[in-house]
């Protein structure tokens, strides 16, 4: 009553107003709005599901996991629903237990709401009639979109992303390109192994045995180790910027130079690869675009049921390029690492240094 009061319209308009129907003058909503705000007032949720049908709230079904890409994705779906007007309602999951999706997504339809996320990167054999029992829009990011009347997919593309980090390094001279993959139960480190072998393939050039880690820097610390000790290898692709961060590590205790012996390109672009010892090479994961496009496409589902669902876009493919990576010096003799490859200063094929602003270029 004190809205309507404040805005100089009747309850019913301001009822409308906060049910989102339709027939309300644009001039009249914000009136309304700001009398609202001004008054404190929030809409009561559980008489506007009652009168609409729906929650506005939407479930996400997410790993429990700090690593850099997992978590970046759920914050950007937390900041792309601050603009859609739906609350969100996290369910996270454990690693290694196989009906953990299927018992969040069960826990999410008990609380009634209107649409899922699943941010769920790592392939557990989910409960096959899990899609049989999802018949509202569902939207799945970063993995093969499950077989459910209404799915929706996005954050795919990483294949293509490892493909345009890995030709990178073969423009730039180099005979082939090693590949420190991450856990091969997680979609993303297969969709990176499988851009790097197909860029490798599609240049006709050998493709060296798979390194695999687990994302961490250890991992990639041991890796190093291993990659150090066999002289032919001049480039690697990480699946990660940790793992990459990791392998630098190992190949400067071991004498090999990078770029100037070894180059390296990482991915995701995490906060500290600038001001690292080289500063990083990497490909920059477009989190925000992904869950904006993502809740986009999910909202316009639960909201207009019987349209077809809005396209999705390529995502972008922006490889940054810093200090980690140069063409393969032609003094490099590959018998015992760390001996005798250098006369010199590190090639200056290195075409950016140090990209301090997060500011990025691609490869010409």
């Amino acid at each position: 009553m004190d809205v309507a009061r404040l805005a100089g319209v009747s309850q019913k308009t301001v009822s409308r107003v906060f049910n989102d129907e339709p027939y309300v003058s644009a001039d009249v909503r914000r009136r309304v709005l700001e009398a609202a705000e001004e008054l404190g007032y929030r809409p009561n949720n559980a008489a506007r599901a009652l009168a609409s049908g729906r929650t506005r709230s939407i479930g996400v079904v997410t790993l429990g996991t700090a690593l850099y890409g997992p978590a970046s994705m759920i914050m950007g779906v937390e900041r792309a629903a601050r603009d859609t007007g739906y609350a969100l309602r996290v369910v996270n999951t454990m690693e290694g237990d196989p009906a953990g999706v299927a018992g969040a997504v069960e826990s999410l339809l008990d609380q009634g709401v209107d649409g899922i996320v699943i941010s769920e990167p790592i392939d557990e054999g989910h409960d096959g009639d899990l899609s049989a029992r999802l018949d509202m829009p569902v939207l799945v990011l970063g993995a093969p979109p499950i077989p459910a009347p209404r799915a929706l997919a996005a954050g795919t593309g990483a294949d293509l992303m490892a493909r345009t980090a890995t030709e990178h390094l073969l423009e730039l001279g180099h005979a082939t390109v090693h590949h420190l993959a991450g856990p091969q139960r997680w979609y993303a480190a297969r969709d990176r192994a499988e851009g790097w072998r197909a860029a490798l393939t599609a240049h006709g050039r050998t493709l060296p045995p798979v390194v695999e880690g687990d994302w961490s820097a250890a991992s990639g610390y041991a890796a190093g180790r291993e990659l150090a000790s066999d002289g032919e290898v001049t480039a690697v692709f990480a699946a990660n910027d940790d793992m990459a961060i990791g392998l630098i590590r190992a190949l400067a205790e071991a004498g090999r130079r990078v770029p100037a012996d070894v180059s390296v390109v990482g991915f995701d672009d995490i906060p500290v690869a600038p001001y690292v010892t080289p500063p990083l090479t990497t490909m920059r994961q477009p989190f925000d675009a992904v869950a904006q496009e993502g809740l986009k496409r999910l909202v316009h589902a639960i909201e207009n049921p019987q349209a077809l669902p809005l396209p999705a876009s390529d995502p972008p493919v922006h490889l940054v390029i810093r200090s980690s990576t140069a063409p393969p010096s032609t003094l490099t003799t590959r018998t015992t690492p760390g001996h005798g490859r250098h006369a010199g200063s590190p090639s200056s094929g290195t075409r950016h240094g140090p990209d301090l602003k997060g500011g990025a270029s691609t490869p010409d």
